[in-house]
């Protein structure tokens, strides 16, 4: 073909027009899937080498092909390179720079192989990569929160259900309560990266190749468990990216409750916890603001990590075996999932290691809406009443309480034993909040010699989660 533009491509061969200029941006992926090219490199020269140890190249033209490939990807890494749409995406975009430095020996790379394997090859490489970095982060956010819970063993807060004080507990074991989440978010993304560590290369563009390739060779240069095992679910198959969305989704939800709290404790109103000046902002007209800007956009993300999970469910819903256009759709939000999550994980593991606690505001907060109730009924269960008819002297009692504005560690014996003769002097032992929070003594309660014990068990946990 004489036009330049359609002469460009690789496969122009069968076309006898230029693509419409417009097409050929629309239809360009080059502008997000560039940031794959060290993957695309990588998974490059070990199919090279396969094709070398295979003899379908000959040790010359792999080794014209490795050293082009190492100085494309210097070029790239130095900003030196020219990104062209005509080229469409990222291999191409390699694969024209390589020829054009190595001459012949570049077009014989991509014997064996097609852009549909290619690219499936590619995102695993990356998201792998990814979902390593995103688990050291959510170890470092769970460290800090480790960190935090050891501080705050003895600190007393109101635990609360439908956001109305029920019982007191310790902030070290709400802190637990976070780690616990991240602990299965940081599972879910192990089990992820453990499905998806299988190699889609060789598959070419759906049915394999009639070369002689070894796949097994590639997949252990590349760090693959096993080569995929059919070659139309191996260039079709996008599961990996929905469950790691899903799971980024999830793990998302959390921050925005855990955010949500932050938000709450951090106001006028609770005064439980101050965030540092370096994770808030100020307000434009009203010089007393004190905004904890990073929780609330942590909060807000969700719903955009939430939208590309539905958007990719969505994408891959009708779609026919093999590989369909549609699936060039695919990358922009998982690249956008993973930055916003790995943002997200980094701004909290660096800002919960800078929380600090109004201890006095939650102790008063703890003593205000009968906290102690349960324990009391508990106290008259152990005096051998039985538990209802506890819960309704209690219940009784708290209405005294709310009458006369007074908690029920503030009512005398006398009046505690109107409802009750099961009730002695020492009822006021388990009325106080520290009693109410060292009885629960046993694994999984908030007892401050739990929390500190649960605090060892985690930090061994991460400790093997470095090792993994």
């Amino acid at each position: 073909m004489s036009d330049s533009n359609s002469s460009a491509k690789p496969w122009a061969g069968r076309f006898n027009a230029p693509t419409d200029a417009f097409v050929e941006a629309f239809t360009a992926s080059v502008d997000f899937d560039r940031r794959l090219y060290r993957y695309d490199i990588r998974g490059s020269i070990a199919h090279a080498s396969m094709l070398a140890r295979q003899g379908i190249l000959t040790e010359a033209e792999h080794d014209a092909i490795v050293a082009g490939l190492e100085r494309v990807r210097a070029r790239i890494d130095a900003g030196e390179f020219d990104w062209s749409i005509r080229l469409e995406d990222v291999h191409m975009n390699i694969e024209s720079a390589l020829t054009a430095d190595i001459g012949d020996a570049g077009k014989k790379l991509h014997t064996g192989r097609s852009r549909n394997d290619q690219v499936a090859t590619d995102v695993r490489l990356w998201l792998r990569d990814e979902i390593d970095t995103i688990r050291a982060e959510i170890v470092r956010l769970q460290t800090a929160l480790l960190d935090l819970a050891e501080r705050e063993a003895d600190t007393i807060l109101p635990g609360f259900t439908h956001l109305q004080v029920a019982q007191p507990i310790t902030f070290g074991h709400h802190m637990l309560a976070w780690f616990e989440m991240l602990e299965r978010d940081r599972e879910r993304l192990v089990d992820c990266r453990r499905r998806m560590n299988v190699m889609p290369l060789g598959a070419a563009a759906l049915a394999g190749t009639t070369y002689p390739i070894d796949r097994h060779y590639t997949a252990e240069r590349l760090g693959f468990d096993r080569p995929a095992e059919n070659s139309l679910d191996a260039v079709s198959d996008r599961d990996f990216a929905i469950e790691f969305t899903a799971d980024a989704a999830i793990l998302m939800m959390h921050l925005s409750r855990f955010s949500e709290e932050l938000i709450l404790w951090s106001s006028a109103q609770f005064g439980f916890v101050e965030l540092s000046d370096s994770f808030c902002t100020g307000s434009s007209i009203m010089p007393q603001k004190k905004n904890p800007d990073v929780p609330e956009l942590v909060r807000g993300k969700s719903g955009r990590i939430f939208g590309h999970l539905m958007g990719l469910l969505t994408l891959m819903k009708s779609q026919p075996l093999a590989y369909n256009k549609d699936n060039q759709e695919d990358k922009e939000p998982l690249f956008d999932t993973v930055d916003n999550l790995k943002g997200s994980l980094k701004v909290y593991a660096d800002m919960m290691a800078h929380v600090t606690c109004n201890r006095d505001r939650m102790r008063a907060a703890a003593k205000q809406g009968f906290s102690t109730a349960t324990d009391l009924a508990d106290y008259l269960v152990r005096r051998g009443i039985p538990f209802r008819d506890a819960h309704e002297i209690v219940g009784k009692a708290v209405a005294l309480g709310v009458r006369e504005g007074r908690d029920l560690a503030e009512l005398t014996l006398a009046e505690l034993r109107r409802f009750s003769d099961a009730i002695d002097e020492d009822v006021f032992a388990v009325l106080t909040l520290e009693g109410s929070v060292a009885a629960r003594d046993h694994i999984g309660g908030t007892a401050p010699a739990q929390v500190r014990a649960a605090i060892e068990r985690g930090r061994r946990r991460l400790n093997g989660a470095h090792e993994s």
